[in-house]
C-alpha cells in the first residue's frame, strides 16, 4: 500500500499577485511560503517518511526541504504544468488575449495545450502516473504543483478532467492519498491543515 503526503508548494509572489500562472517559472517561496512550509513541518512532525519527493522547480523543493526535515528527491515527472502562453499572466490577462485558448482548455484539458503551445491534461497524467508506479509500498511526502496535482487527483478519482479546477489545493496545505492494489487510489484529506 502507497500513503501520500501530497503537497502543492508554499506561496510565491505569483501566488500572491493576482495567482499569475507560474508553470515552469523557477521563482522562490515569498516569506509567508516559507511561514506555510513550516507549518507544515509541524503538523507532519513524527510521520516516518520512506522518502521524500519533489519537483525540481525550487518553490517545491524548498517547501520539501523545510515540511520534511530532509534533502528530497527531485524528479522531473513532478515539474509543474507547461502553460505555454499563459506563463506569468493572470487568468483574467490571457483570456482577454485569447478567449478561444481558455475555451478549449476549459472544455477539454485532456486534448488540447494549455495556452496553446504548453501541455495538454493527458501528458500530465501520463507522467504523474508513471511517478507514482515507481514508488514501492510506503509513506511518502510528494511535493509537487496546483496544476498537476489536480490533473492527477481528479483522474485517479474518476472525474472528468475537466473538472479537475473542482478540487481545491492551497498553498501548502495537506493531501492525504492512499494506493491499495485491490481499490485503487483513496482521497483521505484534500487541503487540510491537520494540527
Amino acid at each position: 500500500m502507497l500513503k501520500i503526503y501530497l503537497l502543492r508548494h508554499g506561496q510565491t509572489d505569483y501566488n500572491a499577485q493576482g495567482n499569475k500562472y507560474c508553470g515552469r517559472t523557477d521563482i522562490p517561496l515569498n516569506a509567508k511560503g516559507l511561514e506555510q512550509a513550516e507549518a507544515v513541518r509541524k503538523q507532519l512532525e513524527g510521520i516516518p517518511f520512506d522518502g521524500v519527493y519533489s519537483s525540481p522547480l525550487q518553490r517545491a523543493v524548498h517547501t520539501a526541504r523545510i515540511a520534511s526535515g530532509q534533502d528530497p528527491i527531485t524528479d522531473e515527472r513532478l515539474i509543474e504544468l507547461d502553460f505555454g502562453q499563459w506563463e506569468g499572466k493572470t487568468r483574467e490577462e490571457f483570456v482577454k488575449e485569447d478567449p478561444d485558448a481558455w475555451d478549449l482548455w476549459e472544455k477539454a484539458p485532456e486534448q488540447n495545450k494549455a495556452g496553446r503551445t504548453g501541455e495538454s491534461g493527458e501528458e500530465v497524467v501520463w507522467r504523474m502516473e508513471s511517478f507514482f508506479k515507481s514508488l514501492t509500498n510506503g509513506t511518502y511526502m510528494v511535493v509537487a504543483h496546483n496544476g498537476v496535482n489536480r490533473l492527477f487527483l481528479a483522474r485517479q478519482l474518476g472525474m472528468p478532467l475537466k473538472n479537475y479546477r473542482k478540487l481545491v489545493q492551497e498553498n501548502s496545505r495537506i493531501t492525504l492519498i492512499i494506493y491499495d492494489p485491490q481499490k485503487g487510489w483513496t482521497l483521505e484529506m484534500l487541503n487540510a491543515n491537520i494540527k
